[in-house]
């Protein structure tokens, strides 16, 4: 009998092969290089918090739970948002727990993206993005930020040129993975000068929400009203908590958006891990200690920058977020990507190289580093680095 083949698959995603960031940690792994290339800790969370998912597994909490989520945990949610940003939302009809920030973005997209839609992304942006866009069927428009005086800034003006009667979307981040910028109250003014007489709508990805330095505020879609009505707003307990690999996150919408949220939700997750959002929303409870990320993650940040200061390396801004981005044009001329391919091989320290974040990728001679990591690590990768 002749030899069965599957049928050819034509590509949803075609030229799209592992993401940058696994391809970087497996070749950390490889050459037993630090990595401070992929946004996780290399420390455990508080154990309280796993003292109270273990609770909730022995109470029986190990079933479908409902479809938007636990309800304890969607009304802690709520609450939490009114109490840092003065905005109420309705916990039962626009709070949904997500299966991780990923699949957040991935479904709001889904729900209100149409074939031949465009959608605004700046650049550049998480890897993410793009490849859901094309999934919806959508376009993506890119507007690349702009380096004034060594800060990545937004070009609103571009923004605004880039608005058609086919856009439908409008994708921003702050804190910014990777620039590790954040919004200013100037950014939101001209923001709201673009959408508020217009049918776009938003997603605002705040994954890094409690990490903003130096006094400075977060300024979340949720402070502003006019805003918030056309925004799907999406946070991450894996960034707030350093359980990033519990895959647990939410999307605060309105409950029109929310709705549309819930029927693409329902089915490409259904719902998320029972256990994990009982103790979560048990941990939201008794303790919820926003206000000390700023300053626990500013030292890994100001640790790190001091460490590189008197390096070849040049130290860009890092405002928000856990990431610090670098240039090495006075170490090497090598492309983005074959530069964090050397420095992983032979300086054993793994980066990211900022043009994996372009739809067209494009060479700055800058890479992101990842601070999220035990003094211990940080220490051993600052040793070789300033070797370099």
């Amino acid at each position: 009998m002749p030899k069965s083949v599957a049928p050819a698959i034509e590509a949803k995603l075609p030229g799209v092969g592992t993401t940058i960031f696994s391809a970087m940690s497996a070749l950390a792994a490889e050459h037993g290089a630090v990595n401070l290339g992929q946004g996780f800790p290399d420390f455990d969370c508080d154990p309280a918090l796993i003292g109270l998912v273990a609770d909730a597994m022995r109470d029986g909490h190990n079933q479908y739970p409902m479809m938007a989520g636990v309800p304890a945990l969607r009304q802690a949610i709520a609450a939490k948002i009114d109490t840092l940003y003065g905005h109420r939302y309705d916990a039962e009809r626009e709070i949904t727990v997500t299966a991780g920030a990923t699949q957040a973005l991935l479904t709001a997209i889904l729900c209100c993206v149409h074939a031949g839609d465009e959608v605004i992304i700046i650049e550049p942006a998480f890897d993410s993005y793009l490849p859901a866009i094309r999934l919806a069927g959508g376009i993506a428009v890119p507007v690349a930020m702009q380096l004034r005086d060594g800060r990545f800034c937004i070009p609103w003006n571009e923004v605004a040129a880039k608005v058609s009667a086919r856009t439908r979307l409008l994708i921003i981040n702050s804190p910014h993975n990777p620039t590790a910028s954040i919004l200013s109250k100037a950014d939101i003014e001209a923001l709201s000068a673009i959408v508020v007489n217009s049918k776009l709508l938003l997603i605002a990805d705040e994954v890094y929400e409690h990490m903003v330095y130096d006094g400075a505020r977060h300024e979340s879609v949720c402070r502003y009203p006019d805003l918030a009505a056309r925004a799907f707003v999406i946070s991450s307990f894996g960034k707030t908590y350093h359980v990033t690999g519990w895959k647990v996150a939410y999307c605060a919408a309105p409950a029109e958006l929310s709705a549309h949220f819930r029927s693409v939700h329902q089915f490409n997750v259904f719902t998320v891990n029972t256990p994990m959002q009982h103790g979560l929303a048990a941990y939201m409870a008794s303790s919820a200690p926003y206000d000390s990320l700023p300053a626990f993650y500013q030292r890994k940040r100001d640790l790190f920058r001091d460490g590189l200061a008197g390096s070849r390396f040049t130290l860009l801004p890092s405002d928000g977020s856990y990431f610090q981005c670098v240039r090495y044009d006075a170490i090497s001329a090598l492309p983005e990507l074959e530069f964090a391919r050397w420095l992983t091989t032979h300086a054993k320290v793994a980066a990211i190289p900022l043009s994996a974040f372009y739809q067209q990728p494009r060479d700055a001679g800058i890479v992101r580093f990842c601070f999220a990591k035990r003094e211990q690590t940080l220490r051993l990768a600052l040793e070789r680095l300033a070797a370099l």
